[in-house]
């Protein structure tokens, strides 16, 4: 039997289990989703291989897994920073606020590197539906402003915001990056009269 190391069972499988999954997410991000295999995951994270299958069948569940864990926590502070606040340029603020605080967290190195990651399509799809779905309260604020041009106005948004994250990940202090961004944003969309939609 392997040493026990925490107070029950339960929680010595959660911490093996995110052990792999730290060391999972950084092989993926240094040398890609290839290199997500159960030995070089098992040796990143001092178990060894066997550890490995107790927890997951494959190198490729190990990624899915990455997936579904990599959105959960930020979708979780987005929504927390997003809680009862109804203006939509306030909730735009707050969505890129919370984003680039966990850019400069390194919560989004996962997702970022599986997007850009050699995946199989299922999985791809999942990615992307699940990128989806934590950018709908942007955009579903964006909308609420009722710009001239809604969809354009969100992809320019959408790519400042990933040029900003890109900022705060290679070093740039967060809250200067912050402001920045924001300031971009309430001259474009943040100067328009807001109107309802169709008005």
């Amino acid at each position: 039997m392997p040493k026990i190391s925490a107070a029950t069972v339960a929680e010595h499988r959660a911490r093996q289990r995110a052990a792999l999954v730290r060391a999972a997410v950084d092989i993926l991000v240094e040398q890609g989703a290839a290199g997500v295999t159960p030995a070089a995951v098992g040796a990143r994270a001092g178990l060894a291989r066997s550890s490995f299958y107790q927890y997951f069948p494959s190198g490729a569940a190990l990624i899915a897994a990455i997936v579904e864990d990599s959105f959960t926590e930020a979708d979780a502070a987005v929504g927390k920073a997003l809680d009862g606040i109804e203006d939509p340029l306030a909730r735009i603020d707050a969505y890129i606020t919370a984003e680039l605080r966990l850019a400069a967290t390194g919560l989004h190195r996962p997702a970022t590197a599986l997007m850009q990651a050699d995946l199989p399509p299922e999985c791809r799809n999942r990615v992307h539906e699940l990128h989806r779905e934590h950018a709908a309260p942007l955009l579903t604020a964006i909308a609420e402003r009722n710009p001239a041009d809604p969809e354009l106005t969100a992809r320019l948004i959408g790519g400042l915001l990933q040029a900003a994250m890109g900022a705060v990940e290679q070093g740039a202090r967060p809250a200067d990056v912050i402001d920045r961004t924001l300031d971009l944003i309430h001259h474009g969309i943040g100067s328009e009269a807001a109107s309802p939609a169709g008005g």
